[in-house]
C-alpha cells in the first residue's frame, strides 16, 4: 500500500509518446506513478521497462471513454493508494487532420470529445477524493494543444481544435471549483513534438514535450492554477 510518505502520481494514455515521458521523468524524481492505460499489454510493457530502471510504477487499466471504467480503476487505485498528488490528463485522439469544418463528420467530433474532453472530466470527479487526500497540495494537469488556443484558431483539424479549446474551458471551471481544496489545475501547449501524433519530423522531442507538464507537477508554485502554459510561460487560451 503506497501511503502518505509516498508521493503518488497518475497519467493517462502514458504507454508512449509524451505520456511515457512523464512518467519517466517523475518516476526520477520518487513518485510512484500509475500508468493508465486501457491496453494491458502495452500498459504492463511500460510499467515492466520502468521497474526495471528502478522506479516505482504501477499499471492501471483504465479506458477515458469508458466511465465503468473509469470508476473501476479508482476502486483499483484506492487498494494501492491513500492518496493522489498528481493527476495528468494526456490520453488524446487526434483523427480529422486535413478535414474541412463544413463537411466534418460529427460522429468524428462526437468521438474525439468524448476522448479529450468528457474523459478528463470523469477522471477528475472520480479520483477527485484521492485528490483531496494529498498532503502538499494536489496538481491537476491537462495537457491541451496550441490547437486550442481560440486566440490564435484557424482551420486546423477542427474536432481535435474544438475538444482542446473545450478542455482549456474545463481546466478554466475545475481551477475555480477546486481552488478552495488546494488543488491546482492547469492546461499545457507541449508544442508539435515527435510521437505518433506529432509526427517524426515535429520540431520538439518527447523530453521538450513534457517539460513544462513535469514543472507544474513537481515545481511551479500552488497558487499558479487555471492558466495556459507553453515553455513554462502562460500563453493565451
Amino acid at each position: 500500500m503506497i501511503t502518505q510518505h509516498d508521493k503518488v502520481a497518475l497519467i493517462t494514455g502514458a504507454n508512449r509518446g509524451i505520456g511515457k515521458e512523464i512518467a519517466r521523468q517523475l518516476c526520477q524524481r520518487g513518485y510512484a506513478v500509475f500508468v493508465a492505460v486501457r491496453d494491458i499489454h502495452k500498459g504492463r510493457e511500460t510499467v515492466e521497462e520502468l521497474c526495471d530502471q528502478g522506479y516505482e510504477a504501477i499499471y492501471l487499466e483504465l479506458d477515458v471513454t469508458d466511465p465503468v471504467s473509469i470508476r473501476q480503476a479508482c476502486g483499483t487505485f484506492s487498494q494501492k493508494a491513500d492518496h493522489l498528488d498528481v493527476l495528468v490528463n494526456n490520453a488524446a485522439i487526434l483523427e480529422d487532420q486535413g478535414q474541412d469544418i463544413t463537411t466534418l463528420n460529427t460522429e468524428m467530433l462526437e468521438r474525439t470529445m468524448k476522448t479529450n474532453v468528457f474523459g478528463p472530466v470523469l477522471v477528475i470527479q472520480d479520483f477527485l477524493e484521492q485528490l483531496k487526500k494529498s498532503t502538499i497540495g494536489a496538481r491537476i494537469i491537462n495537457v491541451s494543444s496550441e490547437a486550442g488556443s481560440i486566440t490564435d484558431m484557424e482551420t486546423f483539424a477542427p474536432a481535435y481544435s474544438i475538444s482542446k479549446a473545450a478542455l482549456n474551458a474545463t481546466t478554466k471551471q475545475f481551477a475555480g471549483a477546486l481552488r478552495k481544496h488546494n488543488i491546482a489545475v492547469n492546461a499545457v501547449d507541449p508544442g508539435q513534438t515527435q510521437t505518433d501524433m506529432g509526427g517524426t519530423n515535429a520540431p520538439r522531442s518527447v523530453e521538450e514535450g513534457a517539460e513544462t507538464v513535469v514543472w507544474l507537477a513537481t515545481e511551479a508554485d500552488l497558487n499558479e492554477s487555471g492558466k495556459f502554459w507553453r515553455d513554462k510561460q502562460e500563453t493565451v487560451w
